[in-house]
């Protein structure tokens, strides 16, 4: 059963429930204190009576059972109870005086020796209150019964009964119409939850539900929304690193595809065509440099296997010192081609591997040396950060498109593959940093401009001692 019917069916089980108890307690609550009230007449009537037949005995010095038949009648007529019937019987039930009754009645047998007392006596379609009262006399017991019609107050109740009936179908009716709108009111978001679980199942996992309250099925929704933001940030990731991995193997391919196809051709043409020692430089040049092409790309591959099984030695290392050595290794090389480097570092110490630190630095001004011309510029610096230490690489070189800047760090990802390849480059090296640097706790951001330079930053963190 739907949400919706089980609200609805539940509301009007429960208002038809409480007003059916509440209605028939307050009726028979009513009819229970209308027939005390006639019983304590009934039993008054009784009692007045005895009394005046008392009274009337004494004063005629008659005390046996005829004498108390003779002047029943008499008393009767004198006190002047209207709509009240009487009799006189004595122990075994024999009539002495008065009406008979209008059905048979067990109470005198129910009664104690000179006890009081009253029943409903029902005889046919009606219903009498029933009294009886003991007087001894002196040829034995006689009882003293009076009874009178009590259906007024039995139809009453049932009058009642009918009118509360006719008040609970329409009390029913407009809760029933009053449910359906709660109801639907209440079930609407978790429709709507419903419809949105449906389509996250069915692939749209940017599909959100409104937040409408900070009740339980607010709270629901809200989850809902953190849940599919998550899916969505997974699948997301996932689907990158798929990507990635296909890139990963076409590239891989692609990279050691080319060397090899010059090594085998080379290595035929030489096989086919001995004693041309020109031709045995030639190509001997060009096995070696594929060769080493080959040789760096399973090194540096090998690097990020290591990188991920190994931990890392970390020390205190005085930033300035080890820029400034950094620099001191490039600037030769650099000034050869006409390449100028700045280079101004703050003073700070950083826990970091001096080694792998070493290759992040000299890969990112190499990077640098690759993207400028001659008369080029490239800063190195070093600059305090609370807490840590970053180091910035700049160049005015050629820039990085936009749209290249996020998968700079992808392995074997290259913006310039002609370049690249030409330099002996596989589109390893910033990958290996980025992971050299994550190892240290840091990050790496890219900043650049197509035609006016690129920035590099290394913030370190200091790492965790190993």
């Amino acid at each position: 059963m739907r949400l919706f019917w089980k609200l609805f069916c539940s509301m009007i089980a429960i208002t038809a429930l409480a007003c059916s108890l509440g209605g028939y307690l307050l009726v028979d609550n009513q009819f229970q204190t209308a027939l005390e009230s006639r019983s304590e007449m009934v039993v008054m009537e009784n009692s007045l009576l005895r009394h005046s037949l008392m009274r009337e005995m004494q004063l005629g010095r008659t005390f046996d059972r005829a004498g108390a038949a003779r002047l029943a009648d008499s008393v009767t007529a004198s006190v002047g109870i209207g709509g009240m019937a009487f009799r006189l019987t004595d122990e075994a039930g024999q009539l002495l005086a008065g009406n008979r009754l209008p059905a048979e009645s067990d109470l005198l047998q129910a009664l104690g020796e000179m006890q009081s007392g009253w029943e409903v006596l029902p005889a046919g379609d009606s219903r009498y209150l029933h009294a009886a009262s003991p007087l001894r006399l002196t040829d034995g017991l006689v009882y003293l019964e009076t009874w009178r019609d009590v259906d007024d107050v039995f139809q009453a109740r049932q009058e009642q009964y009918h009118v509360f009936f006719y008040l609970m179908l329409f009390l029913i009716l407009a809760v029933g119409l009053l449910a359906l709108a709660v109801s639907a009111w209440l079930s609407q978001p978790l429709k709507r939850l419903s419809e949105a679980t449906k389509k996250v199942a069915a692939g749209e996992l940017s599909e959100r539900v409104q937040v409408t309250g900070d009740d339980e099925i607010g709270q629901l929704s809200a989850d809902f929304n953190i849940m599919a933001e998550q899916m969505e940030r997974q699948v997301r990731e996932l689907t990158d690193a798929a990507r990635r991995q296909e890139d990963f193997l076409h590239s891989f391919a692609h990279e050691t595809k080319t060397p090899l196809t010059s090594i085998i051709g080379y290595a035929e043409l030489l096989r086919s065509r001995p004693g041309q020692p020109e031709l045995v430089r030639e190509g001997a040049a060009y096995i070696y440099q594929e060769g080493r092409r080959l040789e760096s790309l399973s090194r540096k591959l090998m690097d990020m296997v290591v990188l991920d099984r190994e931990g890392i030695a970390l020390r205190a290392v005085e930033m300035p010192a080890f820029l400034e050595r950094m620099a001191g290794t490039l600037r030769p090389a650099l000034e050869q081609r006409g390449i100028r480097l700045e280079f101004a570092a703050e003073p700070g110490t950083v826990n970091i591997d001096p080694d792998l630190m070493e290759s992040v630095c000299l890969n990112l001004l190499d990077n640098a040396r690759k993207a400028v011309t001659e008369q080029g510029v490239i800063q190195l610096k070093g600059i305090s950060e609370d807490p840590g230490y970053c180091i910035q690489v700049t160049d005015n070189g050629r820039g990085i498109p936009a749209e290249d800047l996020g998968r700079l760090t992808e392995a074997f990802y290259m913006v310039d593959k002609s370049r690249s390849r030409a330099e002996g480059g596989a589109g390893l090296g910033l990958s290996v940093c980025q992971r050299i640097v994550a190892l240290h706790g840091g990050a790496m951001e890219f900043e650049s401009t197509p035609g006016q330079g690129t920035s590099v930053r290394v913030h370190l963190k200091g790492g965790s001692q190993a």
